[in-house]
């Protein structure tokens, strides 16, 4: 499929409503702020948000409502006949639909597939409406603090993945010729997410996508940096007294899954992010 790349000064025939075909047939992929918004807006706490409409612990939005003429069902927040019910705490990829975004040397970059508008497909009213250049469609969005979100957790996820690659590399399981980490690190990466929720344990999804931060909820970076502290320290209790091989070894895989399950949420490619982590490790002289 080819890849359309856009600029902020781009002109599309961009626009945004409580409804549409965006509500249909989606994966919608949320980080633990994004869960955290969407809660506020329905008024509910985090957790009966992520139990009550969520996949996979958390890091997706369930789509479960009634199908359109296609048969694809509907977002579980919409409502027929209305629209989005929590239309101000829609995620980062709802505001940006049907755009993607990815980053490039530290740059954010605007991307659709094909090379045909995707909205003029089923919603051709869009020619209708005024364009605006992808910068004015951002900003109408009110995209940024979701932008700060994504980027920050991105950060978190190779802090996460950090500590597993200590564990792997600076305590002799590397040294001892272990040679099932790095296979096991593979597995993860091309495991489905049912099944990485279930190795990674409910006490770990709960920390990960439902933290316990009552205090700065509005500021997503503030917000992003005290998970990123709870988690941290969360490492280290579980952690920091490991000393056998096997204790190690368990102990890297599961923290390599637990970043790698943020990473799906954040919408990566986790057989690739794995690959390139296995790659770093042998570099450093971890042995598969």
């Amino acid at each position: 499929m080819q890849i359309t790349k856009l600029n902020s000064k781009s002109i599309l025939p961009l626009t945004c409503t409580r409804s549409g075909t965006c509500c249909f047939g989606k994966a919608v992929m949320l980080n633990p702020w994004e869960l955290l918004r969407f809660s506020k807006e329905k008024k509910i706490t985090p957790r009966e948000f992520r139990d009550l409409y969520c996949e996979f612990g958390g890091i997706q939005l369930r789509f479960d409502g009634k199908p359109d003429k296609k048969g694809q069902k509907a977002c579980s927040q919409y409502v027929d006949g209305f629209g989005c019910s929590v239309h101000e705490g829609r995620p980062l990829a709802c505001r940006l639909y049907p755009l993607g975004r990815q980053i490039q040397f530290d740059k954010a970059q605007y991307i659709f597939e094909g090379t045909k508008f995707p909205c003029l497909t089923d919603c051709v009213e869009v020619l209708d409406l005024p364009k605006l250049s992808v910068g004015e469609y951002l900003k109408g969005q009110e995209a940024d603090a979701f932008e700060k979100a994504q980027d920050e957790y991105l950060i978190i996820m190779q802090n996460i993945a950090d500590i597993g690659f200590e564990l792997l590399l600076d305590s002799g399981l590397a040294a001892s010729v272990d040679m099932k980490t790095l296979a096991v690190w593979r597995e993860l990466g091309k495991e489905p997410p049912e099944l990485l929720v279930k190795r990674i344990g409910k006490a770990w999804l709960d920390c990960l996508m439902i933290p316990d931060i009552t205090i700065d909820t509005e500021n997503p970076i503030t917000f992003a940096q005290k998970h990123n502290d709870l988690l941290l320290l969360k490492l280290q209790e579980n952690f920091g007294s490991s000393q056998t091989l096997q204790e190690l070894h368990e102990a890297s895989v599961l923290i390599i899954g637990v970043a790698l399950h943020l990473a799906r949420g954040l919408g990566a490619d986790t057989k690739g992010i794995s690959e390139h982590w296995i790659e770093t490790a042998k570099s450093h002289g971890a042995k598969e």
